[in-house]
């Protein structure tokens, strides 16, 4: 073994950086004078390299995809631990509803309540969103010998669409909650304060004429109000959040802009009642 005093070494440490720009220079003069020889270099090189590349590719691989299945699990196990939370907080949640579902048919009993009969409905399908004189209303295809009337409610699968507005022989028009001529008696759910929502033409209608004191709170319920029997009492409409100019809007609790069916009700209500069938006076009496 050949043992370089340290003199030398320092020398050749010195020299190593200017060699390799050397080099390097003398590589870049000899690509540019000849490309065809430094392509055919770099793809001898690629040649001789590919059998090894081709050897690690596989063992890389594997261990590409142990490490994605090890991110996986860890994934998994993280979702099994946010759902057992969520399972745990349903139960307790079930517990609750079931105590209050046995309270209420408790305090029924005792007030000899009659409930409301179930009301009837139509099922139809959305096939326009075509306001006519609204902004915000959509189409639905009825059939003919349909049972649908002016101001029969419309929901979703989730909650309040609208109201019926006009009827033809096969079609029904519903405005929309969201219309800026859609007027509706809500109440704040955990207050229990009237109010009444407003369309604004946007994606959420506003909330006015609450009572002092009493202002709508962010992420509270609102659900329809019976007030001049316009509504049934206690249809989802949606949540309360305020808008960027603090004022309290209502997150519509149905897919207003997804619809697609929708159910139109009969409760029975005459708080809405069309022109044509209001009864007209007897001639002769007053």
């Amino acid at each position: 073994m050949i043992r370089l005093s340290i003199p030398a070494r320092q020398a050749l440490a010195k020299l190593t950086l200017p060699v390799l720009f050397v080099a390097a220079f003398g590589l870049l003069l000899l690509g540019k004078a000849d490309a065809l020889l430094a392509e055919r270099a770099r793809m001898a090189l690629a040649d001789a390299l590919a059998p090894i590349y081709a050897v690690l590719a596989e063992p890389l691989g594997n261990v590409r995809a142990g490490l994605q299945d090890v991110g996986e699990l860890w994934s998994l196990r993280a979702e099994n631990a946010r759902l057992r939370e969520e399972n745990e907080r349903l139960r307790k949640w079930q517990s609750v509803a079931l105590a209050l579902d046995a309270e209420n048919q408790r305090l029924k009993a005792s007030l000899r309540w009659i409930p409301d009969p179930p009301a009837s409905f139509v099922t139809a399908r959305v096939v326009a969103d075509a306001g006519g004189v609204y902004a915000r209303a959509v189409l639905l295809a009825v059939g003919p010998n349909h049972s649908v009337r002016k101001g029969q409610i419309a929901l979703d699968e989730r909650g309040l669409v609208g109201r019926v507005t006009e009827v033809g022989a096969r079609t029904a028009r519903v405005l929309l909650i969201t219309d800026l001529n859609s007027r509706i008696p809500v109440i704040l759910e955990s207050s229990r304060a009237h109010a009444i929502l407003i369309g604004t033409n946007g994606p959420r209608p506003r909330l006015l004429y609450w009572p002092e004191g009493s202002p709508p709170q962010e992420g509270e319920r609102v659900v329809t109000s019976a007030e001049a029997n316009a509504f049934p009492a206690n249809l989802p409409v949606g949540v309360v959040h305020y808008s960027a100019t603090n004022a309290p809007e209502v997150e519509p609790a149905a897919r207003l802009s997804k619809l697609e069916v929708v159910r139109i009700f009969d409760y029975g209500l005459g708080g809405v009642i069309p022109p044509e069938t209001q009864k007209k006076p007897t001639p002769g009496r007053h």
